[in-house]
């Protein structure tokens, strides 16, 4: 699949409009319009699906998008310098395309959902987790989007997928754990991006549950940032400074306080942070 529509190649594209990439804005693009169609198919029927894409550069997996079968896509572009060529896009898909020339992590992306909406997006390296875990930390839940399908580096992939007891499991897979079904869906070779990242990266697709309401949100993000970050000590040690009698709050969701942060489920992490909250009252 060489071109999935009549406008031109991407590096052609990407030639006219001086759109080298930036490592400051964490780019990589993606040419191969192969795989940005696999990537588009990795977040499932598109058919009558709003799609919101953070960081698009050149356009090709909006272009994937598209041809999928999208019925709009909103894109999230702070290069100005790929506005143009967003805009050849816009041309040719017309009705379809929405660009929004913003900064990512300044957009309230709840307001921006017509009907069912999915994210999808290779994101850029250097915001990719504090979009996440702001998408996934979100109040009210039950999420507004029906799934996410975005690029991250290798590594973080893998702890966004971790599970007790793997060596990548921390903080990021409790809060997706609790909040999402959670899969890597796909692997890309360094060599596939221009210029080619340092590292493998993997696209993983996310599906919201549904799940207790009661649950502070700030409270987990407190209970795992002491947790993990004394992770190889036992949890009696390292969850003291969250300030609560901690006997109190073993007792009540079931532990000795001789375990470890790695090996606890992420219902225990939720059963403390429901705790810790009534402990302050």
């Amino acid at each position: 699949m060489s071109q999935i529509d009549s406008l031109p190649p991407l590096r052609e594209v990407i030639a006219e409009h001086g759109l080298r990439a930036k490592k400051e804005l964490g780019q990589n693009f993606l040419l191969d319009l192969n795989l940005t169609a696999r990537i588009a198919r990795s977040a499932g029927d598109l058919t009558d699906v709003t799609v919101i894409e953070v960081g698009p550069g050149p356009g090709g997996l909006t272009r994937a998008l598209l041809a999928a079968g999208a019925k709009k896509v909103i894109a999230i572009e702070r290069d100005e310098r790929a506005l143009p060529a967003l805009a050849q896009i816009s041309q040719a898909y017309r009705g379809r395309l929405e660009v929004i020339s913003a900064d990512a992590l300044e957009i309230d992306y709840r307001v921006l959902a017509e009907g069912r909406t999915k994210i999808v997006a290779n994101l850029p390296y250097n915001i990719a987790t504090p979009l996440l875990t702001g998408w996934l930390s979100q109040e009210p839940w039950p999420a507004w989007f029906e799934s996410l399908t975005l690029m991250f580096q290798r590594e973080v992939a893998e702890r966004i997928v971790a599970r007790p007891g793997d060596k990548a499991y921390g903080r990021l897979g409790v809060l997706t754990g609790w909040r999402g079904d959670a899969r890597i869906a796909m692997n890309l070779d360094r060599n596939a991006f221009t210029p080619p990242p340092k590292v493998t990266s993997s696209v993983v697709h996310i599906v919201p549950k549904q799940v207790e309401t009661d649950v502070p949100v700030r409270a987990l993000e407190e209970v795992t940032r002491h947790a993990f970050g004394q992770r190889r000590k036992m949890i009696r040690q390292s969850l003291k400074g969250l300030g609560v009698p901690l006997e109190a709050l073993f007792g009540a969701v079931g532990l000795k306080g001789d375990e470890r942060a790695e090996t606890l489920p992420v219902s225990t992490y939720i059963a403390m942070a429901r705790e810790v909250a009534k402990l302050r009252g």
